[in-house]
């Protein structure tokens, strides 16, 4: 079992400070902000795992759950829970704090399922990914929105 790929293998994270221009008319980040760094960040751990470009083909509900506000941090964590012949699905969460205290809140969360695709754009098949570890498990069963 030791040349799986696991989930592990594609899990990331990326830490973002919601700035003026990413807000909303009530200072808190613009929910198409938020998507879209969720976006890069699923695809980044899809091709992690696939070693190809990956485009989105699908994003699950996207559940908004608290709002982000402007000068807060948004700490985005991204992990592949389940592959097809050519596709990848990507759990994103996003986790928003103050800077200047402890405690985070889930503020936004989806599935993104992404298609691995060759230089002309033609989809290509990717490797299976599989939950070794308890941990692993674990995120696979939170995953599916």
């Amino acid at each position: 079992m030791a040349n799986n790929i696991t989930v592990t293998d594609s899990y990331i994270e990326s830490t973002e400070r919601v700035q003026p221009d990413q807000a909303n008319n009530y200072e808190n980040a613009h929910g198409g902000e938020i998507v879209k760094l969720m976006d890069e960040l699923a695809a980044i751990a899809a091709m992690r795992i696939a070693g190809e470009t990956c485009v989105t083909a699908h994003i699950g509900s996207v559940d908004f759950q608290a709002p982000l506000p402007v000068g807060h941090v948004a700490t985005l964590s991204a992990y592949v829970y389940d592959t097809g012949d050519t596709s990848l699905d990507v759990r994103v969460n996003v986790e928003g704090s103050d800077p200047r205290t402890d405690g985070t809140e889930t503020t936004t969360s989806a599935c993104f399922t992404l298609v691995a695709v060759d230089a002309d754009g033609r989809p290509v098949k990717v490797p299976e990914v599989v939950a070794e570890t308890d941990r692993e498990h674990e995120l696979v069963a939170a995953a599916p929105c």
